[in-house]
């Protein structure tokens, strides 16, 4: 895996393209392939994220969502991304930038998520660390947070490889799956950041 990044500006992030991943933030020609996706894969991802209620693994549900999740990245709060590979229609992934500020913190929270039969191909490793990469150099924010659950060892190895550095535990901190989950809290800086505020 690896090789060129080619860049469609979409404002204000762009399309990713590497010889072997599209990533692009969702619309709403999207809503049966992310519906497909999450019905797929209901049952494997059922152990590391919150309960859903059924309109969330439907079509209609997601009509309803995608829109929001448009309108959301057209204010820069929230970002929404897929990843397929070049030439295939249907979703490996996703990630998420939520919680998304400016002033004075500069920051954001992802999140993401991945098919089981892409699995161990480190897919989400490469897509992980390009769209931080335009995170923070399009929105210039200083600073994107993640946190995993202490057994979920692959999502671990994906966010050290994407360079986040541990910085604590932090006890029952989100409901997963009925259960309240201690996580362990990660964060990766922006080394480019500059203060908007200076001229």
């Amino acid at each position: 895996m690896g090789g060129t990044l080619s860049l469609k500006i979409i404002n204000p992030i762009p399309q990713i393209r590497t010889d072997d991943l599209n990533i692009c933030t969702i619309t709403s020609s999207d809503v049966a392939a992310i519906t497909t996706y999450f019905q797929q894969n209901r049952e494997f991802l059922r152990p590391w994220e919150p309960r859903r209620n059924e309109s969330f693994f439907s079509y209609e549900g997601w009509d309803r969502r995608v829109n929001q999740l448009v309108e959301l990245a057209h204010h820069k709060m929230c970002f929404y991304f897929l990843i397929r590979e070049n030439g295939d229609p249907d979703v490996r992934g996703l990630i998420t930038y939520s919680n998304v500020s400016m002033y004075p913190s500069y920051s954001a929270v992802v999140g993401y998520s991945m098919a089981e039969h892409a699995q161990g191909r480190g897919i989400m490793k490469k897509a992980l660390k390009a769209t931080n990469d335009i995170i923070f150099d399009r929105l210039n924010l200083h600073r994107i947070s993640a946190a995993f659950m202490p057994r979920n060892t692959k999502s671990q190895s994906v966010l050290e490889s994407a360079g986040f550095v541990k910085e604590g535990l932090a006890k029952e901190y989100l409901l997963i799956n009925g259960v309240w989950e201690d996580h362990i809290l990660m964060s990766v800086s922006n080394a480019n950041w500059y203060n908007p505020n200076i001229e």
